[in-house]
């Protein structure tokens, strides 16, 4: 029989899990819910015997189970140990040998949004690459640095956190994060929209948008395919500050390609056009004619990529 593993990815909410061969074949998915309740205490727990049930279940061989990936939001240092995830509730631990401890099986942790990147390398938008970019457009912006095919993690497991580039030094209002100015501000669905509210309440100029009861990202790109002026101006802001810093990145690790993904990244074409365009404005010569893809993987690219970390190579 092929060789299987486990690719779980713990979110807020709920804890999504994969059954996967080595291959990249997904054999199962479920969901299980993030039992947050005192510090997080039961996820690990709740995660062990969600997967011990499946191995019952399913009549699966425990030595044919190379180990469990596991994706996590918040930093991870490379030997698994987590460095605080305020929305799980957890403190400075190692995950991977606790997972260990509760099942028998090898355990790698990534952080979410580079175990995302790592599965849209294997199996999804970035398939085919060894060297990309993954930029995550949500409620934030997320990213993911994939070197040679691995994680760039970083000393403290925060390397890829796109989101924190500072790309308006003009800007008065806070991040999440503390700094001003952060690409997170501008170009996640929440920041285009915070954008275009002050931006109707500056101008007097007509505009789709006044008439919407909701404004979303979604409802911006729509008003800008169909030739309004104020959201055109917003995607091209958007377009703008993203291709500056991807192109900061650029600089430093020579991708081959940037994969776009998040709820934003449903605009489609128009988006990464967008991020082209002003990429090209603002990288050195040698960096030019990157690729511009489309994340394909979905919510399920945690899951792929977790499941990869622990494959390997």
């Amino acid at each position: 029989m092929e060789k299987i593993c486990f690719g779980i990815d713990i979110g807020g909410t709920t804890v999504k899990l994969g059954l996967f061969t080595v291959n990249g074949n997904l054999i199962d998915k479920w969901e299980i819910p993030t039992r947050k309740d005192e510090g997080g205490s039961y996820i690990l727990n709740d995660v062990a015997e969600s997967v011990e049930k499946k191995i019952v279940d399913a009549k699966l061989n425990r030595d044919e189970i190379v180990g469990i990936g596991i994706g996590v939001p918040g930093p991870v240092t490379e030997d698994g140990t987590v460095l605080k995830c305020a929305n799980l509730g957890w403190g400075v631990f190692n995950v991977a040998d606790e997972m260990k401890r509760l099942t028998g099986f090898d355990t790698k942790v990534g952080n979410d949004a580079n175990v995302a990147a790592l599965g849209e390398m294997w199996q999804g938008g970035g398939k085919g690459y060894k060297n990309l970019i993954m930029v995550t457009l949500g409620t934030g912006v997320g990213g993911g640095v994939i070197l040679n095919g691995e994680i760039l993690t970083g000393s403290n497991g925060a390397a890829g956190e796109i989101g924190h580039i500072t790309v308006n030094y003009d800007e008065q209002d806070n991040c999440g994060c503390g700094k001003t100015g952060c690409l997170e501000q501008f170009a996640s669905a929440t920041g285009i929209v915070k954008e275009a509210k002050r931006l109707l309440n500056q101008s007097s100029e007509t505009s789709m948008l006044r008439d919407l009861q909701y404004i979303s990202a979604k409802a911006i790109f729509d008003c800008a395919k169909d030739g309004d002026t104020l959201a055109k101006q917003l995607v091209e802001q958007l377009g703008s500050y993203l291709g500056i810093a991807l192109s900061h990145i650029a600089a430093v690790v020579d991708p081959q390609v940037f994969v776009i993904g998040g709820g934003v990244s449903k605009a489609g074409d128009i988006l990464t056009e967008l991020i082209k365009k002003h990429y090209e404005k603002n990288v050195m010569f040698a960096l030019k004619n990157k690729e511009f893809k489309l994340a394909e993987l979905g919510n399920d690219a945690g899951i792929y990529g977790s499941a990869k970390m622990i494959i390997g190579r």
